[in-house]
């Protein structure tokens, strides 16, 4: 995770964790399957990378306790196809401009934003398929 993040009332910013918010931490992810973590929020950059399809997948609130407003960003940098689903699609609602609203995919090098706006909903926008 960058420096800076969290912070509260009272932290003193200081030049390291200034600077730490304009870099991404890299959660390198190689296998079929990943669940977002906590740890996935703020300036992290979950990179995708396998040759065979595969899949992001968003933890219902029970589970991961996003705030609303949390953004996750996820890039597929392998040559498979990343889809973005619910772990729980009855419980956590996903809804995307994709040609499934649901499970929304990314390409090779193509990266997406996922945005938490309620307590079990998530958007997803960005280079998405």
């Amino acid at each position: 995770m960058a420096t800076g993040f969290p912070a509260v009332t009272g932290d003193v910013l200081t030049s390291g964790m200034f600077n730490g918010l304009v870099a991404f931490t890299l959660n390198a992810q190689t296998g079929t399957t990943y669940t977002a973590v906590s740890t996935d929020q703020y300036q992290v950059l979950v990179t995708m990378s396998n040759a065979s399809a595969n899949a992001f997948k968003i933890p219902t609130n029970a589970s991961v306790a996003f705030a609303v407003g949390t953004v996750i960003t996820v890039m597929n940098i392998g040559a498979g196809t990343c889809t973005i689903s619910a772990v729980t699609p009855g419980t956590t609602t996903v809804l995307s401009a994709g040609a499934t609203a649901a499970s929304p995919t990314l390409g090779q090098y193509k990266s997406a934003a996922l945005i938490k706006t309620g307590t079990d909903a998530w958007y997803v926008v960005g280079a998405i398929a």
